[in-house]
């Protein structure tokens, strides 16, 4: 063979093995882990509060806000992001000032991000995880133990400016 055949057949195998990768995604809001009603219509409200990134959340939960975000350098995330966000995409965080209690809470998005969780400065651990595309409303939703007190969710890696957050206890 030669090098330009290579080449094509290399190209070519990288292509169809990514294209079966994202095939492999769940579809469907019935590819949740779990039943996600509730955080999806969470998600749904209308008239959410929209707030620049950076804000603080003192209200009870369950919260649902639409938050702005910035660019990666702009956002001024309180820790850097486990994951390097991609360029041309966007970040931000919020503060929730009324965790009441310990327990399970659930942090639901509208659209693709990665999540970092910090409380008493350090990051949280998922206890759960379920994201699917082809889910109108709800891209992605993850459970956290969390201690009484504030904890930051910082977004990053979001291909839009604006994402919608719902968070609310977990009754399990």
């Amino acid at each position: 063979m030669t090098r330009p055949v290579i080449a094509l057949t290399v190209i070519l195998a990288t292509l169809t093995g990514a294209s079966q990768v994202h095939a492999q995604e769940p579809a469907g809001c019935d590819k949740f882990k779990w039943d996600v009603a509730r955080e999806r219509a969470a998600l749904d409200l209308p008239n959410t509060a929209k707030l620049p990134s950076g804000s603080d959340i003192s209200a009870p939960l369950p919260q649902t806000v639409a938050l702005d975000l910035k660019s990666p350098g702009d956002a001024k995330l309180p820790m850097p992001p486990e994951r390097t966000p991609k360029p041309g995409t966007f970040a931000g965080f919020s503060t929730l000032n009324a965790i009441p209690a310990s327990g399970t809470y659930s942090i639901s998005l509208s659209s693709a991000a990665w999540v970092d969780v910090v409380q008493n400065g350090g990051f949280l651990k998922p206890k759960a995880f379920s994201g699917v595309t082809g889910c109108d409303g709800i891209r992605k939703t993850m459970k956290f133990d969390l201690a009484p007190g504030p904890v930051t969710i910082q977004l990053s890696g979001v291909s839009e400016s604006s994402i919608r957050m719902a968070v609310m206890p977990v009754s399990e």
